[in-house]
């Protein structure tokens, strides 16, 4: 069994990067600090062959994104205290790169970059580093951490804007032209010979920019972002030729988005995924081949049903390896960049998700995987169809839980469309059981056969439950058809009869008592949560997080308004409300009866604290038996150790209240 205690202490593996000569991986871990109050990283080095894992480096501090020079030394960013540069008395705010030598020795600072870095990449086969890192305009590089640290200090505060979006996620954007902007920095791999190669640079890289650098260093490849004709953020390539600081933007196009940039090995193609959006018909991720010379464009795959996650070329340039959700779980696939053939590499016998995907010098594949019942590890796999990944160390310091069982299941919903859903519960436990409905967020998103860092199951099954997962419409893995089921203004629609009908199928099951079976999501399963109470009381209970109220009046709120519109079919709620709000939970909150948890972080502007204030009254006002649990130093997640530990004592104690 697991308990929340042992949950937060476990090794969260988060990043890898394999050695030039495929010998070991070098993976960042998270790891509790001392004082249980936040969670530090350290860089472990993790042999392919399957022996014992070596700790690379130590302390309270965060070392993370591995990634090899050239020379074969370690790089990596870190908040760390400098030992070669002028002390920074708020080091522990910015990230900066360092370098632990080929040889061995300690870990030497790489850059110092006034206000840190955000992101960085060496080129595997030549003198080059490149770096996204915040600039102050019209201030000298020297003097740009004292005027931020005295305009922290001494203000002003204002903030003002003349376009959306003014938030994202937990922090405010600006438009302000003497506030710091990111900018993409040029380097000689020793951190020297600082070129900035943006420096008109304004709102382009504010939102989650992506950076890719070839193998020869010649070419970077950013993400560029400027608002579309729809007023949301189209995301275009800016593919920069570094010598002679020559840009050209690629992917350019209405309504139109690139992601997950990677240059071929041998530096003559870049591959991404692209997405083009529609009010009506929901986005389809595709694979797209720049040619770098000719600029030429060319779709690969565009008939497969699943939307790809790149991950890596192969080491001959002639296929790409990658990820896609599938019925859900998350195999490996290889494509060929010449005939678009799709080949299925890890076995379905050995279920579960792959994510960070690398190939080694030797052509074997090595990432991290995970299932509901196995913390994420590393692990190596033969790219050949039906291979069987190898699980490499334990760095998690979790044993697979031999006291859990998953089952998979589907149920034909009100229309006939199957609903596939895992069960996770007690093995041989005594039935029947208190069962617990978890509805995932997005809601274009997945349960899978993987490891939840944030909601995780097993927590519960420890508890004596068992925790349902449904993957009702909107869910990826399943086919574009069933995506576009929840695009629009139909949240409430489709979506919950699916849920409805496998709520109908669990009440007929012998090991779910039907007594006791309670529901509960964050943010569009919050909202699902909060629909299914103004529709039905036939749950015990309720807890909704981050989650939606209202619809209309959410639309000022939220981070990207744009988006908001975009996904709610574009209609308008100013022209048209009653329409706009036809799933509005508050329009139906009058018919609410089920007692309710309503949990909310204070810094969440995707779906803003005032949603679950206002949910919170209308429960208050209608006599509805309800709780309140804000965070006010959490987001849209609960990631500080000592909050997780809180949020599911609070949780549970709430379902056992009202399952008992």
């Amino acid at each position: 069994m697991i308990s929340v205690h042992d949950y937060i202490k476990l090794g969260r593996v988060s990043s890898i990067a394999p050695s030039p000569d495929g010998d070991w991986l070098a993976v960042s871990c998270e790891r509790l600090d001392r004082d249980a109050a936040k969670y530090v990283s350290d860089l472990w080095r993790v042999p392919t062959d399957g022996s014992t894992p070596v700790q690379l480096t130590r302390g309270d501090t965060r070392d993370t994104a591995p990634c090899f020079r050239h020379d074969g030394a370690l790089g990596f960013l870190s908040n760390r205290q400098p030992n070669e540069v002028a002390p920074d008395e708020d080091v522990e705010k910015r990230l900066q790169a360092w370098i632990l030598p080929a040889a061995g020795g300690e870990p030497r600072q790489l850059t110092d970059e006034p206000l840190g870095v955000v992101a960085y990449r060496f080129a595997r086969h030549s003198d080059r580093l490149v770096l996204f890192a915040p600039v102050i305009p019209v201030v000298d590089h020297d003097e740009q951490r004292e005027v931020a640290s005295q305009r922290a200090k001494k203000g002003p505060s204002a903030r003002r804007f003349v376009q959306q979006p003014v938030r994202h996620w937990d922090h405010w954007l600006h438009d302000d032209p003497d506030r710091a902007t990111t900018h993409l920095i040029a380097c000689s791999a020793d951190g020297k010979d600082r070129t900035d190669l943006t420096p008109d640079a304004k709102r382009e890289f504010a939102v989650e920019p992506e950076l890719a650098l070839s193998d020869d260093g010649k070419w970077v490849a950013v993400t560029r972002q400027t608002p579309g004709d729809d007023r949301v953020l189209d995301t275009a390539v800016l593919l920069i030729e570094i010598d002679t600081r020559k840009q050209t933007a690629r992917g350019v196009g209405p309504c139109t988005s690139n992601a997950q940039l990677r240059f071929s090995p041998d530096g003559t193609t870049l591959a991404l995924v692209r997405s083009v959006r529609s009010p009506i018909t929901v986005m389809h991720p595709t694979l797209t081949l720049i040619n770098l010379t000719s600029g030429t464009e060319r779709a690969l795959g565009e008939g497969w049903d699943r939307w790809p996650q790149l991950g890596c070329w192969t080491g001959d340039s002639q296929s790409l390896i990658l990820t896609a959700d599938e019925d859900g779980d998350v195999p490996i696939f290889r494509i060929g960049t010449a005939d678009g053939l799709i080949h299925r590499i890890t076995a379905r016998s050995h279920p579960g998700s792959h994510s960070h995907i690398e190939t080694l010098s030797d052509g074997r594949i090595a990432g991290i995987r995970s299932t509901l019942l196995e913390a994420p590890d590393c692990f190596v796999v033969d790219a050949t169809e039906d291979a069987i990944p190898r699980m490499l160390g334990c760095l998690s310091g979790f044993e697979p839980a031999g006291w859990a069982e998953v089952e998979r299941g589907r149920v034909p919903s009100s229309d006939g469309e199957p609903v596939q859903f895992f069960i996770v519960k007690p093995k041989n436990g005594p039935g029947p059981l208190p069962t617990l409905l978890w509805i995932h967020g997005g809601p274009i998103h997945m349960w899978g056969d993987g490891w939840q860092w944030r909601w995780n199951p097993l927590l519960a099954v420890a508890q004596g439950y068992a925790v349902v997962l449904p993957n009702p419409r909107g869910s990826t893995g399943f086919g574009q058809a069933f995506v576009q089921g929840i695009w629009g203004n139909v949240w409430g629609g489709q979506c919950y009869e699916d849920l409805i009908a496998l709520s109908d199928a669990l009440e007929q099951r012998s090991d779910v008592d039907e007594s006791r079976i309670m529901a509960m999501g964050g943010s569009f399963g919050g909202y699902m949560t909060n629909w299914i109470g103004t529709q039905t009381d036939r749950f015990r209970c309720l807890v909704t997080h981050a989650s939606i109220f209202t619809m209309a009046h959410f639309t000022g709120t939220t981070d990207h308004p744009p988006w908001w519109y975009l996904e709610m079919g574009g209609e308008d709620p100013f022209a048209d409300q009653a329409r706009f709000d036809r799933y509005a939970p508050v329009r139906h909150v009058k018919n609410w009866k089920t007692p309710t948890l309503v949990i909310h972080g204070e810094r969440d502007y995707r779906c803003p604290m005032g949603e679950g204030l206002n949910l919170f009254e209308a429960l208050q006002y209608h006599g509805i038996e309800s709780e309140l649990l804000i965070f006010p130093d959490e987001n849209h997640w609960i990631l500080k150790p000592r909050n997780v530990v809180a949020w599911y004592e609070a949780v549970f104690e709430f379902i056992a209240r009202h399952t008992s």
